[in-house]
Order: structure tokens, then sequence, then C-alpha cells
């Protein structure tokens, strides 16, 4: 798994009626886009983040050149 900062983490619920916890990554503490990240979460907490199998890594798209 591997991010850059401005990309998004998602931790998706583990039972039913759990929403999803979105997230801006503000910080890549890893080597090479690896994990830990410091992560700014929509509720405005903010802390370090190891994703596990139920977290994705949503990638901002490109700006057109």
């Amino acid at each position: 798994m591997r991010a850059t900062p401005g990309d998004q983490l998602v931790q998706h619920g583990r039972v039913v009626g759990q929403h999803d916890k979105v997230g801006e990554i503000v910080e890549v503490l890893g080597r090479e886009g690896n994990p830990p990240y410091r992560v700014r979460f929509t509720d405005g907490h903010e802390g370090l983040c190891s994703p596990g199998p139920d977290t994705e890594i949503r990638h901002r798209a490109e700006e057109p050149r």
C-alpha cells in the first residue's frame, strides 16, 4: 500500500450499519509512500495510521498537463 499527501484513506465499516471513516493523508512517514501515515479525518481528528485489510487508499486524480 503506497500513498502520497493529499490521497484519501478510507477505513471501511466492519459491521452492518457502521459507516466508512474517510480522511486525508497529510504526511507519509514511511519510505517510498509506505505506512505509517498521518491522517486528518473529516471529523477533525488527526492521528497516525498503519492501514489494515479493511482500508483502501484513493489516490487523488492527477492534474492534466
